[in-house]
């Protein structure tokens, strides 16, 4: 092994270790955030010996600073002659970077089943690239007493995910005064799908108040987090031989790489196999089946902003033309609103401003 990179490796083994000393630790003071931030760094260097070991730069030219995060993520996926990460495990660092980015610039709160997850997914994913890359087991680099511990047994992430949506909405019950206590575990969900979506900003304000509101409404958890619902967590043996990771569902939908260069943008995001399948409604559709005006619907669909949302919208391009096109999620969205709804108010809030030219009186 390089010099370097015998060097980044060695802090990444160190990092490592902390992340699992503060795992284990019985005082939960600082531990969440802890972890991650550890597990974080330990990839980081990881990775850049790992890019290094395979004779790829961490450098680019003229540059005073190594290549972050993301780039490293991106070079280890996509350069041929570099590459050893798949689509899940890019999305299992995406989700760790995530968390650990949430965690050091503002507040996370994690239930103990998804932090065991992804403390687990990441050491497993550590050990593989470990051995893959440098053919080295990792059972040689920590103490033999290091055991990831959980008082809780995990869950599938069926499970996992209906769990949690549940504690948020209790949270969120009138007269809770919980609202600040259901955003924090919410970021946390909002967070690991945004990573599987290939969003690599932090949700906004806005996007937790519309989750929340979806969850108010009765929402499934996997409408409300589609992306993640097309995603296991696989096990393999038990105790100190644990093996977890993050594996495509059988019916799952295919990965697919995300332009560099695209504005906030992840390495790997998930992809529909065909959007017009997906997005297979039109306006006028949805308005012969629910019995609706276009004007009246389109006035409940701005009331509603299903089209801030991907989950119910998308303009999709053919050539030089477009379309606007709703999803099934969009049409049931609909027919459930509709009813609560009074159209004529709706209406005359979000109708088409039209600009009359005022006539000029002219003297002759």
């Amino acid at each position: 092994m390089k010099k370097e990179a015998r060097h980044l490796y060695e802090k990444a083994i160190d990092s490592l270790t902390i992340s699992i000393e503060l795992f284990n630790r019985p005082n939960d003071c600082g531990r969440i955030h802890g972890v991650l931030i550890f597990l974080d760094h330990s990839f980081e260097m990881l990775l850049k010996a790992s890019i290094l070991h395979k004779g790829g730069k961490i450098r680019e030219k003229r540059a005073k600073e190594t290549i972050g995060f993301s780039a490293c993520i991106r070079k280890s996926f996509s350069d041929a002659e570099i590459k050893f990460l798949n689509e899940e495990e890019v999305l299992t660092l995406q989700t760790i970077n995530g968390f650990r980015d949430a965690a050091q610039h503002y507040t996370l709160e994690l239930s103990e089943q998804l932090f065991y997850f992804q403390a687990q997914s990441g050491l497993t994913l550590f050990r593989d690239i470990t051995e893959r890359v440098f053919g080295i087991d990792l059972k040689l680099e920590l103490p033999v007493r290091v055991l990831p511990l959980s008082t809780t047994p995990p869950m599938n992430i069926q499970a996992l995910f209906t769990h949690e949506v549940e504690e948020v909405k209790k949270l969120l019950q009138p007269n809770s005064r919980k609202k600040l206590e259901a955003l924090e575990k919410l970021r946390a969900l909002a967070i690991m799908e945004n990573s599987i979506q290939g969003i690599e900003t932090q949700p906004s304000d806005a996007e937790l108040k519309s989750l929340m509101k979806k969850l108010k409404q009765g929402s499934a958890w996997n409408q409300v987090f589609p992306g993640t619902s097309t995603i296991n967590f696989t096990t393999n043996g038990y105790g100190p031989s644990l093996d977890l990771r993050i594996t495509k569902s059988e019916e799952g939908i295919p990965f697919t790489p995300v332009p560099e260069g695209t504005p906030g943008a992840a390495v790997v995001a998930i992809k529909r196999v065909n959007e017009l399948d997906y997005y297979s409604l039109s306006l006028t559709d949805i308005s012969e089946k629910l019995g609706v005006s276009t004007n009246k619907l389109g006035a409940v669909i701005q009331e509603l902003k299903l089209q801030d949302d991907l989950t119910y919208f998308k303009v999709i391009k053919i050539k030089s033309s477009e379309f606007k096109r709703y999803s099934i999620a969009a049409f049931n969205a609909l027919k459930t609103e509709i009813p609560k709804m009074d159209l004529k108010t709706v209406w005359e809030k979000n109708r088409p401003k039209v600009k009359w030219a005022k006539a000029k009186a002219v003297v002759a």
